[in-house]
């Protein structure tokens, strides 16, 4: 046994331990290095796919995703928004026919007044000159007056020395050009409260047609956005017209039953004051 032998020499053993030694230490350097490599990474391992991309120049910005997946969006103040829903024709429109209407409801109230058709002043002040006797200074008290109940009686005074049939007919016809002209002015109130609804009705159909068109040429789904302006426009259109047309027709019954019980008034006093004339 050469090769035991070789082993069992005082020189060698001490050799052996010593390569023992070398690779138990080497094999614990190696085991730090590792778990200090293991500390420095983590426990996990990373995700490529999952991480997020270094440069933020290429991914767009959660405000830009927003604005371009919803489209434009409407101003948060409601005139302004009223404003851009109507365009300019549609604000120019109604913008005319709310003065037009204004100016009307103005100009009526003023002629229905009761000073204007049957004042009740020139009533009492003919009888009181026909009571003292002075018919002069009745018919002259009626014919400066430029009322309604003034321009009849004076019509009738014009024909009082025909007839008493003479006179009322002609203080009918002076009546019913008077009326005429006074329903004639109240008639472009419900004209406007008529026509007002039927442009708001044409705003919506074309502001449907333009949301339904937005939806059929679309690639994609449709921006809400652009939808929404579109329907917006429809409602808006809707809303301005009716709110010119409920007051303009509110208005308009108002002041045609004001006149005819004014005229029906003047009616009657007419006839009492020709009497007293004739009388």
């Amino acid at each position: 046994m050469k090769d035991s032998s070789s082993l069992n020499r005082p020189g060698a053993r001490p050799a052996v331990v010593a390569v023992l030694l070398l690779f138990l230490f080497s094999g614990m350097a190696i085991a730090q290095d590792d778990s200090e490599l293991a500390e420095l990474i983590g426990d996990d391992p990373v995700d490529v796919a999952a991480a997020p991309d270094a440069n933020p120049a290429v991914q767009p910005s959660s405000s830009e995703t927003t604005e371009e997946d919803t489209g434009p969006k409407a101003p948060k103040n409601l005139l302004a928004w009223t404003f851009q829903a109507l365009k300019w024709y549609y604000t120019l429109i109604f913008f005319t026919l709310s003065l037009t209407l204004l100016t009307l409801i103005v100009m009526n109230l003023i002629a229905a007044r009761q000073d204007n058709i049957c004042p009740v002043d020139l009533i009492e002040g003919v009888e009181q000159q026909l009571a003292q006797g002075n018919r002069q200074g009745a018919a002259e008290l009626v014919r400066t007056d430029d009322s309604f109940l003034g321009q009849v009686v004076a019509a009738g005074l014009s024909k009082l020395d025909r007839g008493h049939s003479q006179a009322i007919e002609a203080m009918q016809e002076v009546g019913e050009e008077e009326t005429m002209k006074m329903e004639h002015s109240l008639s472009y109130m419900a004209l406007i409260g008529n026509i007002s609804p039927m442009i708001g009705l044409f705003g919506t159909v074309q502001g449907m047609i333009a949301a339904f068109r937005t939806i059929a040429t679309s690639g994609t789904t449709p921006k809400p956005g652009e939808l929404a302006m579109d329907i917006s426009t429809a409602l808006f259109t809707t809303l301005a017209g009716l709110a010119i047309a409920i007051p303009a027709i509110a208005v308009y019954n108002i002041l045609r039953n004001r006149v005819q019980r004014l005229t029906m008034q003047v009616g009657i006093a007419s006839e009492e004051l020709i009497e007293r004339f004739q009388g």
